[in-house]
């Protein structure tokens, strides 16, 4: 079983390792570290069998959630880990109020696009030029009634466990 709870200062360099495997432009640990100060982000990490296979770093404002990163370990991808990732995420985001969520992706990003659909994000717009070290556009996507996809998608709470009182800012 994978437990789904809020990143702790301990778990920051193994998120960190993440990113950097994950993406040509990643957070810096310093950035990761200062996100465990804000107040309106949550970060949950995907931990199985005591390692951390994935993290999604989110901010909280309103009835809006802002994905800001989400990331899989490479040796982790393509067995359903980020769809229900994604799926805990709206769930945390919801549990702080938000209704709606949204991200940027990039252009290229078929494989993630295609889960987000099936998590009924929309695109919505789009940024040109968005990533510097490609000059790709993000396509800027929404979903508008998470607790609906939640709903829909509820299946998928048996596949992780989610410790909601986790996400406290006293740690």
């Amino acid at each position: 079983m994978i437990a789904a709870r809020a990143m702790r200062k301990a778990d920051v360099k193994s998120v960190y390792e993440i990113e950097v495997l994950s993406f040509r432009t990643p957070w810096s640990y310093r950035s990761l570290m200062g996100e465990l100060k804000n107040d309106v982000a949550h970060y949950i990490v995907f931990e199985k069998d005591g390692e951390i296979i994935g993290y999604c770093g989110m901010w909280v404002l309103f009835e809006e959630a802002h994905i800001a990163n989400i990331a899989i370990t490479p040796a982790h991808r393509g067995s359903g880990y980020g769809k229900q990732l994604l799926h805990a995420a709206m769930r945390v985001g919801a549990a702080f109020g938000a209704e709606m969520m949204t991200l940027e992706v990039r252009e290229t990003n078929a494989v993630a696009q295609r889960m987000y659909d099936e998590m009924d994000f929309l695109q919505q717009g789009r940024r040109k030029r968005y990533y510097s070290d490609t000059g790709e556009d993000a396509l800027i996507l929404w979903n508008r009634n998470i607790l609906e996809t939640i709903e829909k998608n509820a299946c998928l709470n048996e596949t992780y466990l989610l410790q909601l009182d986790s996400f406290s800012k006293g740690e």
